[in-house]
């Protein structure tokens, strides 16, 4: 079991920047890929970034804005958010998969709550 709790979210103006941040606990989540995702209304969830180990991805439309890191204790992950725009309005979740193939294809085994982040024009 693994357990997710994001936090870090909130309103913000464009061009600012933000950091959210993933604690993961349980005794196999060192295990796992953990990444990030985000919803709005109406849509499906899409991949944003992931890691594990060294391998780092990203989704086109957030590369060079986005940093995915680990923090000094291994359970906390961080997606640092630079030039937000107000399309990156959504509820952002962390989550946690067995490989970097199955987070990619959103075949996630656990997801935290979500946090909103709101990006005003």
């Amino acid at each position: 079991q693994v357990r997710l709790v994001e936090s870090g979210g909130g309103l913000v103006q464009a061009g600012d920047s933000l950091r959210l941040s993933c604690a993961a606990s349980g005794p196999t989540f060192s295990s796992y890929t953990i990444g990030w995702f985000r919803q709005t209304p109406g849509k499906e969830r899409e991949f944003v970034a992931a890691m594990n180990g060294g391998l780092i991805y990203y989704a086109d439309f957030v590369k060079g804005r986005f940093t995915i890191s680990r923090g000094d204790a291994i359970n906390w992950v961080y997606l640092q958010m630079r030039s937000l725009k107000p399309e990156d309005t959504a509820v952002y979740y962390c989550a946690a998969a067995i490989t970097m193939a199955t987070m990619k294809s959103a075949n996630i085994d656990y997801w935290g709550q979500g946090t909103q982040v709101t990006v005003s024009s």
